[in-house]
């Protein structure tokens, strides 16, 4: 049986706090882990996309988004940023799809 599950999360929202992706410089990652309703048999495929972005106009825009320690049951969303890029905030969605359990399965041992 096949599984898909999504979602479509705030991941940050800097602007309203003075937070370090809308004031801070250089290097900034925000990461979010993101748990799955149901346990997956193996690690599913996870597909990320950036869904909302509000940026500073004034500076050029950098942005990275990814998905990282995925297992059976949930995984990392992860948006980086860098040089003098502003985020105010950012909204990811995500699918996930891969094998789960079928009720008519049988374990024998």
């Amino acid at each position: 049986m096949i599984g898909i599950e999504q979602g479509d999360p705030v991941l940050f929202s800097d602007f309203e706090d003075g937070g370090e992706m809308w004031t801070g410089r250089g290097q900034r990652e925000r990461r979010r882990r993101i748990s799955f309703s149901e346990r997956y048999r193996t690690p599913p495929a996870i597909q990320a996309a950036i869904s909302l972005w509000d940026m500073d106009a004034t500076t050029v825009i950098r942005a990275d988004i990814s998905t990282e320690t995925i297992t059976e049951d949930g995984f990392d969303l992860v948006f980086r940023t860098w040089g003098d890029t502003r985020v105010a905030r950012v909204r990811v969605s995500w699918t996930a799809i891969g094998e789960v359990a079928d009720p008519e399965d049988w374990d024998l041992y």
